[in-house]
């Protein structure tokens, strides 16, 4: 008998079960092909070449939509620490079975975002831009803190941001001492030196991990708020108030330090962190608190395989099923232009993907690092 996912399951936070797989969905939908798409010159002065510059990342200083969504995986992760590394002590797992089981996890994540590059590239390459290789560092810096109090966790993260500030400010290695320029930051002399090569013309580094570190750790401190035992509404305050004042303090921090994702300076990190929070907070008070969970289903059957479907739309979907599937698209829609062919084959593949996830989950099969 399928399993009703509108119904919660006693013990388990249903928002971030649909959280998790509202931004699953996004990264899905960037595999399709759907906001590249959507950047089309034909859809340039409406509402969809609107949403095609919100779906694309800003080019240097300020902040789009599509900026927040990697904050939003690396923090969901963290959320979700203290309700799996809880069930492992439940169960009777001693602290150094779960410590090699992270131990286990950070190196499979980093050696799949690694190979990850060899198939963007064509060739075997070492690159340490992809989230997963980062996600391997936040994942351990979160677990190992996680055993402090908050307020351990939270000054931790701060050093973490202030060492960010300090080394891109005072770094003086010339060519490298520009804090705030691309390709001439503290970040890019540590992509020279581990892997002798800048990222080509997007200006990310692989020091990113470091900063953003500290979504992941704000994740096991919302994880942890929302496990404790505070009525509903305490917990939507001590998420949703700590979070508005990251934003506000983020974007008040933008003409001193600017707000750059590909470099993730500590005002990025900071505001980002804050909406984290914020949607964190709605999506408990809106599904948890107020049932409103019929919808969830949706994305949380996207996200029951999250780390899945985020290799297959970076490996098969853009590089062979969008491909096979504009055969057909083109094939039946040609006459009607490029722009409608494209729009709909992405919405196809993004309609597959899902099916696939939906099939996955009717035969329970779930894939798990």
């Amino acid at each position: 008998m399928k399993k009703d996912l509108s119904v919660p399951v006693p013990g388990r936070v249903i928002s971030l079960d649909a959280f998790r797989g509202l931004t699953m969905f996004l990264l899905v939908a960037e595999g399709a092909g759907l906001y590249e798409a959507l950047q089309r010159p034909e859809f340039s002065g409406t509402i969809l070449g609107w949403l095609a510059v919100q779906f694309s990342h800003h080019p240097w200083n300020g902040l789009r939509f599509w900026d927040l969504v990697q904050p939003f995986f690396m923090f969901i992760v963290g959320v979700a620490m203290p309700f799996s590394l809880g069930k492992r002590r439940e169960r009777g797992d001693s602290e150094g079975k779960i410590l090699a089981h992270v131990l286990y996890r950070s190196f499979v994540l980093f050696w799949l975002g690694v190979i990850l590059h060899c198939g963007y590239n064509g060739k075997l390459v070492f690159e340490l831009w992809n989230v997963l290789t980062q996600l391997s560092f936040t994942y351990l810096v979160a677990y190992l803190l996680m055993r402090y109090r908050p307020s351990t966790q939270i000054g931790a993260s701060a050093a973490l941001l202030l060492i960010t500030e300090a080394l891109y400010r005072l770094w003086s290695v010339p060519g490298f001492d520009q804090p705030f320029v691309k390709d001439h930051n503290f970040g890019s002399y540590v992509d020279m030196l581990l892997m002798g090569k800048l990222n080509p013309g997007g200006g990310w580094v692989a020091f990113n991990c470091v900063p953003t570190a500290c979504h992941t750790i704000w994740g096991v401190l919302a994880g942890q708020v929302l496990r404790n035992r505070h009525e509903a509404m305490t917990k939507v305050k001590k998420l949703l108030l700590p979070g508005l004042i990251l934003i506000v303090a983020g974007y008040a921090m933008d003409p001193i330090t600017p707000i750059i994702k590909r470099i993730a300076t500590s005002s990025f990190t900071v505001v980002t962190g804050g909406w984290c929070l914020v949607v964190l907070a709605a999506m408990y008070w809106l599904v948890d608190m107020k049932g409103y969970r019929r919808w969830c289903w949706f994305g949380v059957i996207v996200g029951m395989n999250s780390i899945f479907i985020y290799l297959f739309n970076n490996t098969v979907g853009p590089q062979w099923m969008n491909g096979f599937l504009r055969i057909f698209t083109e094939g039946f829609l040609g006459g009607l232009g490029p722009a409608t062919v494209d729009l709909t084959n992405a919405a196809v593949s993004l309609a597959v993907s899902w099916y696939l996830c939906y099939w996955l989950y009717k035969h329970k099969i779930l894939f798990k690092i």
